[in-house]
């Protein structure tokens, strides 16, 4: 079981010893060091549940650390005791306002400090169970009322208590990393960090020492030591996001800490051992990578303890409106924008579109809406979206004489695509197209298209 960690921080050796043994018999596990710095310093490498802060320190003093300590957002914030042994009623006042739970003076008794760092403990969980409430449902809320997302919320109910790896499908901006978010924040795991990792957009030469970190000299360019996701998600969940793109020799590496919980960073000698629930997504069938030899199979199974689906969003244009309406309230209200609603026509050309990039595309559509156009009432002519249209199928060789016809050919494909879309208006879907309605008039009688109204 991970054991809590608290980092003690005095610039008197003597001090640092006792309070790290005293600590220690307590169960818990810590670090220990001398200055301001040192403390920011190890809190950016590692996250600690309390800090044992003195006020007299080298360099930055212990009310200047806490200041900084306080700037942090929580889960990751610490809470913070002070330490001191020219305490006054007058420093302990300016230390509370500032954020620190308790004040200790010197000399420490063992009895003291053990219940203070107990009942600090205890108000820093419940602060991350207040944040939880405030935070957890609403903000990775999964919104739909189609099957499928019935069936996904369902199946996050039934997980919500494992600490099982989940392996998430779907194509790119279906919402994986919304259901990756959502299972960690309904499990145990819920007040430890939730660190991502975009396995495709890092390069290969980068990635191990971005999973598993490095030490200083290393390698060219390693000018100090990096603390790698692994590590940083210790007592938490790593989020593997396109783990399909991970190389052979780096799921070799992620293979071995699943199966020990240990790793060591590029360039050190001794393991660190990690407590991690891993959750990964993809949008590769791995099956085939598998079978191309892009993919190890066993880590295949190791990942794929408790598979999820989460389905494009053109399986559940029901659930577009709904969307829509959640994106508008979003942005209206991140932009102090006044509220806007969408017609009738707006939600049918919404529900028509085949939606490549999926939910991402269509929240990117709905802020441009916000941003860009003032009116309050959202038209089918306002929304800018790009034809998705499948072509029909390709005709032979022979049926195409010329370049200049495939160009007319599709030309005409795509005019008609905003006619549709339209409802037949020739103004807006002039509009659309960025042409004068003349043009498009002259257009459309060139390629044989017939105007519905006139």
């Amino acid at each position: 079981m991970k054991r809590t960690r608290i980092l003690v921080v005095d610039d008197e050796p003597g001090i640092r010893q006792s309070l790290a043994g005293v600590l220690e018999d307590e169960g818990y596990q810590v670090v220990a060091v001398d200055s301001g710095e040192r403390c920011l310093e190890e809190l950016a490498r590692q996250n600690h549940a309390l800090v044992l802060l003195d006020v007299w320190l080298p360099g930055i003093d212990g009310m200047d650390t806490l200041a900084r300590i306080q700037e942090t957002p929580l889960p990751d914030r610490p809470v913070v005791v002070m330490i001191s042994g020219h305490g006054t009623i007058e420093t302990a006042v300016k230390a509370t306002k500032l954020g620190a739970f308790d004040f200790l003076e010197k000399p420490l008794t063992i009895q003291k400090v053990a219940v203070v760092v107990k009942n600090a403990l205890r108000h820093r969980r419940l602060e991350l169970e207040n944040l939880q409430l405030k935070q957890g449902p609403g903000k990775y809320r999964i919104i739909g009322e189609s099957v499928p997302m019935k069936a996904l919320r369902q199946q996050l109910a039934l997980m919500a208590g494992s600490n099982g790896r989940v392996l998430i499908y779907g194509e790119s901006g279906a919402g994986k990393e919304l259901v990756a978010r959502a299972i960690h924040v309904m499990s145990p795991r819920v007040a430890e960090p939730f660190v991502e990792v975009n396995c495709a957009a890092i390069p290969e030469e980068l990635i191990e020492s971005e999973l598993f970190g490095h030490r200083k000299g290393s390698f060219t360019g390693a000018s100090e030591d990096k603390t790698g996701k692994f590590q940083k998600a210790d007592g938490g969940t790593l989020f593997l996001d396109e783990v399909g793109d991970m190389s052979l020799k780096t799921q070799s590496k992620v293979l071995r800490v699943l199966e020990e919980q240990r790793f060591e960073p590029v360039g050190a000698t001794q393991f660190v051992q990690v407590d991690v629930r891993v959750i990964a997504a993809t949008n590769k069938h791995l099956e085939e990578e598998i079978e191309h030899g892009n993919f190890r199979e066993d880590l295949f199974y190791r990942l794929n303890v408790i598979p999820f689906h989460v389905p494009p969003l053109r399986e559940r244009r029901e659930d577009i409106p709904l969307l829509a309406d959640y994106f508008l309230r979003e942005f209206t209200a991140l932009y102090g924008r006044r509220p806007k609603e969408l017609t009738p026509e707006a939600y049918r050309l919404l529900q028509d579109h085949t939606w490549p990039g999926n939910v991402r595309e269509l929240r990117n559509v709905m802020e441009r809406l916000v941003v860009m156009n003032p009116q309050a009432r959202i038209d089918a002519r306002h929304i800018p979206l790009a034809s998705t249209r499948r072509p029909a199928p390709a005709a032979p060789p022979a049926a195409l004489a010329s370049l200049q016809e495939v160009r007319q050919a599709a030309e005409r494909d795509y005019i008609l695509k905003k006619l549709e879309d339209t409802g037949g208006n020739v103004s807006r879907a002039a509009e659309l197209l960025g042409l004068e309605r003349s043009h498009l008039y002259r257009k459309m009688k060139a390629l044989g298209i017939a105007p519905k109204d006139t």
